[in-house]
């Protein structure tokens, strides 16, 4: 009677092995529905990318106004008769221009350069 029982539950669990880990298994059905999930969020994502797009693309197709903030934003284009203002920061220094720190030397008037002593003289 133990010798039936045993043989039983091995072919119990020889028969439950494909059910879990198999190829169409339970767990291979779970793991395929979670990557079926991340493809659609995927997909969603780049649909509303695509529809952005496809709208910017009518809008410059057909509307004045987008070409006009393009022009403005990306190429620093102005109307005749308007004038361009732009406001610095004080704290930091225009492009190109050195900071006071990293000057090295002073130009003299005759065209050479002379470095600043590191402590004002005394008299």
């Amino acid at each position: 009677m133990r010798l039936i029982t045993l043989v039983f539950l091995v072919l119990l669990v020889l028969i439950q092995y494909p059910l879990w880990f198999g190829k169409g298994g339970w767990l291979r059905v779970h793991e395929m529905g979670l990557q079926l999930q991340a493809e659609q969020k995927i997909n969603a994502d780049l649909r509303a990318r695509n529809d952005k797009l496809a709208a910017e693309v009518k809008d410059l197709k057909e509307g004045a106004g987008a070409l006009e903030e393009r022009a403005r934003y990306e190429l620093g284009m102005i109307k005749d008769g308007e004038v361009f203002v732009q406001i610095v920061d004080p704290s930091h220094p225009a492009p190109g221009t050195p900071a006071l720190a990293d000057t090295a030397q002073v130009a003299k008037p005759g065209g050479s350069a002379v470095t600043p002593p590191a402590t004002p003289p005394t008299h």
